[in-house]
């Protein structure tokens, strides 16, 4: 277990084999890589358990978080996990900061280096905005949620919170019910997750299912597509429901939320298809009673309040192996 009550001493035998200058999706993270991730949120899952749930890892470090979208558990989570060690934390929004008076993302970028960050925590509601930052800037960026791309670090704590209770994921089957189409989590988690050794079904209407993803499993087919959500839990490990985004309705891509509900929501009675005992998940935030049930989502198997509770151990895994490997 890594050691986290200090920074590692200098060479390559004690120092975390982090590679990235950049954490922005999932696709390029190699299961050793993922390994180390889970293997460093165990030890900061320890200290969070402590009386005192704070090290000094990171003190002389900034990080900032910069979001131009609403976040509650995303945003939260990161500021807590860098308190906890340590680190200078900057909050600011697009409301709160020079964008309302038209500076571009990259002089926002700049002039957040220039001012000490080392780590920059994004989210913005257009795909790849985060890229666009990273090429810009010397400080580490995090994507924290980029429109319909992707979300890395949600689905790390997802990986995490399956493994502490299934173990190795190799052969599980992990079940992805909603609108996947839209889904920044859906992407980043199909690709943790494939790492990972586990199989993947995708399942909604077919007007929510993005076709480019049945290849993301290559020839072992290990990524499937149904509209068929009885069909799709059957033998299933662990079950997600994806919050179903209400004004897909306005645009015809799903009929009616009665029809949605009927065809698509979690609940107990499917449920009882999936594996006994299947985790039930959620990233978050909820309409209970309209992608999940309150039964299933507060039933004795669902892990999603455990999910969030969990992600700032893995965030605050992200903030050491970003920030330490800057430091070699």
């Amino acid at each position: 277990m890594i050691d986290v009550q200090e920074r590692p001493a200098p060479g390559p035998a004690e120092a975390p084999a982090w590679r990235h200058k950049d954490l922005l999706d999932t696709d390029v993270l190699s299961r050793a890589d993922i390994d180390l991730v889970m293997e460093t949120a165990d030890a900061m899952l320890e200290v969070r358990s402590r009386p005192v749930a704070k090290v000094a890892t990171l003190r002389g470090a900034t990080v900032v978080t910069l979001f131009y979208e609403q976040s509650t558990r995303t945003r939260a989570s990161f500021e807590v996990a860098a308190k906890a060690m340590g680190a200078d934390v900057v909050n600011l929004t697009a409301s709160g900061s020079s964008v309302v008076k038209g500076e571009s993302l990259v002089d926002t970028v700049r002039t957040l280096e220039a001012i000490g960050a080392d780590l920059l925590v994004m989210r913005h509601d257009r795909s790849g905005a985060p890229y666009l930052a990273a090429k810009n800037t010397k400080a580490g960026v995090i994507n924290g949620g980029d429109g319909t791309h992707a979300h890395p670090t949600q689905a790390l704590l997802d990986l995490f919170t399956m493994r502490r209770h299934l173990g190795a994921l190799d052969g599980k089957k992990v079940v992805i019910v909603g609108d996947v189409l839209h889904s920044r989590v859906a992407r980043s988690n199909v690709w943790s997750l494939l790492a990972a050794g586990a199989n993947v079904t995708l399942c909604g209407p077919a007007t929510l299912l993005p076709r480019t993803l049945a290849s993301a499993g290559g020839e072992e087919g290990r990524v499937a597509l149904t509209a068929d959500l009885d069909r799709a839990l059957v033998d299933a490990d662990v079950v997600m429901a994806l919050r179903i985004q209400k004004e897909r309705q306005a645009t015809g891509l799903i009929p009616s939320l009665r029809e949605y509900i009927n065809g698509y929501q979690v609940n107990a009675t499917r449920l009882a298809r999936a594996k006994p005992g299947a985790l039930v998940m959620h990233p978050g935030p909820m309409n209970e009673g309209i992608e999940i049930s309150p039964e299933a989502a507060h039933g004795l198997a669902s892990v999603i309040e455990e999910q969030v509770a969990n992600g700032v151990a893995v965030r605050m895994a992200v903030l050491y192996l970003m920030a330490t490997a800057r430091t070699k």
